[in-house]
């Protein structure tokens, strides 16, 4: 199932706007996680993760701090989980995650992107039946025996575990995400975590060409530009 899993488009950081938008969207992130879960790493597995995550996409400390005490506060924004699903170009698979203050402006900027790469949005659960909601570990190792065994130990509910080129991945119900993650840092001490995430992995693919390809380059594009926008999920397969 894993190889799926990088179907995703990131947000890439290659000028200082683009950077400024993968800050704000990690600051976003790391408020609402620290919000929900305490702002002690060491007690907030999912919150250490998302710090890990953010350094190695070199977010500055200053960025991650700022959102820490932000949510040690009391009040700040309230921000909400929304969740936007429907069918792009050459009719790929699109899931939207999105935080956000105003929900209602959300869905209309959402609504515009699908707009205007002649996509479709669809109701609640229209796609997201045909991903795996997954939490995906993924470290440098070989020894997916002693994997698996620590995880039957811990009793978490493992889906699946790859052992390719060096490096063992481990995908489990995005509800066993920190069952998983300490179970594995209990047998083997402190890993360095080469995927640390929850994801929506496809159980199929679709292979998009031609001017659907450079349409939904373009849905991608617009939908990752959005401030709200956090990850966008798809199966497609695509080839220009």
């Amino acid at each position: 199932m894993g190889r799926a899993f990088q179907n995703r488009k990131e947000s890439m950081a290659k000028t200082a706007d683009a950077k400024t938008k993968v800050y704000s969207k990690y600051g976003r992130e790391i408020y609402v996680c620290a919000k929900q879960g305490g702002t002690d790493p060491a007690g907030n597995l999912s919150l250490r993760g998302l710090i890990d995550r953010a350094k190695k996409d070199q977010v500055p400390s200053h960025v991650i701090d700022k959102a820490l005490d932000k949510a040690s506060g009391v009040g700040g924004e309230d921000f909400s989980p929304s969740r936007y699903e429907g069918f792009g170009p050459g009719n790929a698979m699109v899931i939207v995650e999105c935080l956000t203050d105003n929900p209602n402006r959300t869905f209309g900027d959402v609504r515009g992107c699908f707009t205007k790469t002649k996509s479709k949005l669809g109701t609640p659960g229209s796609v997201s039946h045909m991903f795996d909601h997954c939490a995906i570990l993924a470290y440098a190792g070989d020894d997916e025996e002693a994997a698996l065994e620590a995880l039957m130990e811990a009793d978490v509910d493992v889906t699946d575990i790859e052992n390719e080129a060096g490096r063992i991945t481990v995908f489990a119900p995005h509800t066993e995400y920190a069952k998983a993650k300490q179970a594995l840092l209990d047998a083997f001490g402190e890993l360095d975590f080469e995927v640390d995430e929850i994801q929506f992995v496809p159980q199929t693919t679709t292979p998009v060409e031609g001017e659907d390809a450079v349409m939904f380059e373009k849905l991608l594009d617009t939908l990752n530009n959005l401030d709200d926008v956090q990850n966008v999920y798809h199966n497609a397969e695509v080839t220009e």
